[in-house]
């Protein structure tokens, strides 16, 4: 045999991922479910009187003795792997291989083990997703009091604070939370309804008014509801919807990262991911310190946001009761979208834990840049005095431009005390009293409330579930 690194692997196969999801979507897993459908589907077959039950009984006794290898050498000469795995479980059950599939079409078992694992990957991405927003609500709480510097169109605005910042995305990741809750709860597996979803198979077998119980009891075993309605697949708009909803999840995630990259640039300085004592940044460059964490999330994000675009194409195109051009692109767009996403949401958690938040910076933008925010905290004061708006604006609005060109040469913000020291101004409020007003790391509205309120919205919601 070839040494493995000798011919491609998917990333996903060992860089980005869990283990547990690796095992999810693991060739040997996805085998053993479709053996435990056929096993569920003859145990409810021989309740009905279909079967023996020692056939049920032989089913079972092999249903764990996977051949992945003889399966193969079925596969190349039949070309269908869901009837090679089918012979090969027959091959291994004297009593009962023969009643295998008895009724079924591939859909069947394909359509309802994918169900499965995509239930099972939710269920992964929900408890990392909650463990991240927990530890979100934390760091939210620990800094809503800390001003920062505010950002709108990348340029300095006006003062918030870090724990409210940190808030925006735990508010988005907790709709993320809500909507993939929701998903989970109302995921459907396609059921047994035969070659084009009539359920005419089993009409046959067990008579068309057994129908509803026959297949709520195979439900009731796999504890798996299945959809009224299908065709020979489940609507494949139950993987769009998931899809869109991880990649919506993505969407939080990258900005959280992205915004991390702006903020450990040296010209804002105020935040950044940790850094080993032994990590290099550059070949080239020894001093480098790239943001490579923050950097991975905004990769796989970008390529979770296009995952969708394939669920609706196979949503769309699913023509009449079925076609096969979803097939092979959902071996890869299921697993690969649940393995991205949470490599996003563990990455993401170990930047947040070990996120380096710099104070000498903060105080320094906030010096540099807060004076101009401060000014709306003056016009309010002056307006409140008696002091005529527009009269006013244009005054501060000239102290700003003054004190604008001064930074551009490399001068401390001389704003402060020009306003400080404007005789219009002096008439309508006293000096102290200006230059407390000058002073922008006080001008937070409820910032730090309406973080802590999302913390503790966080931690009641989760704690609902």
């Amino acid at each position: 045999m070839k040494d493995k690194y000798s011919l491609y692997l998917s990333p996903y196969t060992w860089r980005y991922g869990s283990d547990e999801m690796r095992r999810i979507w693991s060739e040997t897993n996805k085998r053993l479910i479709w053996r435990r459908l056929w096993v569920v589907l003859a145990q409810v077959q021989a309740e009905f009187g279909l079967i023996r039950p020692e056939q049920v009984a032989d089913l079972r006794t092999h249903a764990e003795d996977i051949d992945i290898e003889r399966a193969l050498q079925i596969e190349a000469e039949i070309h269908h792997d869901l009837m090679a795995e089918l012979k090969t479980f027959a091959e291994q059950c004297p009593v009962g291989g023969g009643i295998i599939h008895l009724g079924l079409t591939s859909m069947d078992i394909v359509d309802n083990a994918d169900a499965l694992r995509v239930r099972a990957s939710l269920d992964l991405i929900l408890d990392e997703l909650a463990a991240l927003l927990i530890f979100l609500a934390g760091q939210v709480e620990q800094w809503a009091e800390i001003p920062v510097m505010g950002f709108t169109h990348l340029q300095p605005a006006e003062p918030t604070t870090l724990g409210y910042r940190l808030a925006q995305y735990a508010q988005d990741l907790l709709m993320d939370w809500e909507n993939l809750s929701r998903l989970h709860a109302r995921h459907r597996g396609k059921g047994f309804k035969g070659a084009v979803g009539s359920g005419a198979s089993y009409a046959e077998l067990l008579g068309a008014g057994n129908l509803p119980r026959f297949e709520a009891r195979i439900a009731e075993i796999l504890g798996l509801p299945f959809y009224p309605v299908t065709t020979q697949v489940y609507p494949r708009k139950q993987d769009y919807d998931i899809l869109s909803a991880l990649a919506g999840m993505g969407a939080s995630l990258y900005k959280f990262a992205f915004d991390l990259r702006l903020l450990q640039s040296p010209a804002i300085g105020e935040a950044a991911e940790s850094f080993g004592k032994k990590q290099v940044g550059s070949s080239a460059m020894p001093f480098k310190r790239n943001p490579i964490r923050a950097e991975k999330v905004n990769s796989l994000a970008r390529l979770l946001a296009q995952f969708p675009r394939v669920g609706w194409d196979n949503a769309a195109h699913t023509l009449l009761e079925r076609t096969l051009d979803d097939s092979a692109n959902r071996r890869t767009t299921l697993p690969e979208a649940f393995l991205a996403a949470g490599e996003i949401l563990r990455v993401t958690r170990r930047i947040l834990e070990g996120l380096q938040i710099d104070g000498n910076a903060i105080q320094r933008n906030l010096e540099v840049y807060g004076p101009f925010a401060a000014t709306e905290r003056v016009l309010m004061a002056l307006g409140k005095a008696g002091a005529d708006r527009d009269e006013m604006h244009a005054r501060l609005r000239q102290h700003a431009l003054t004190a604008w060109e001064a930074l551009q040469e490399g001068q401390p913000n001389p704003l402060a005390g020009l306003i400080a020291r404007d005789p219009e101004f002096l008439q309508y409020l006293p000096l102290d009293a200006l230059q407390s007003l000058m002073d922008a790391s006080h001008h937070l509205g409820d910032a730090p409330q309406r973080a802590r309120a999302l913390a503790e919205q966080i931690r009641s919601s989760l704690c609902k579930d």
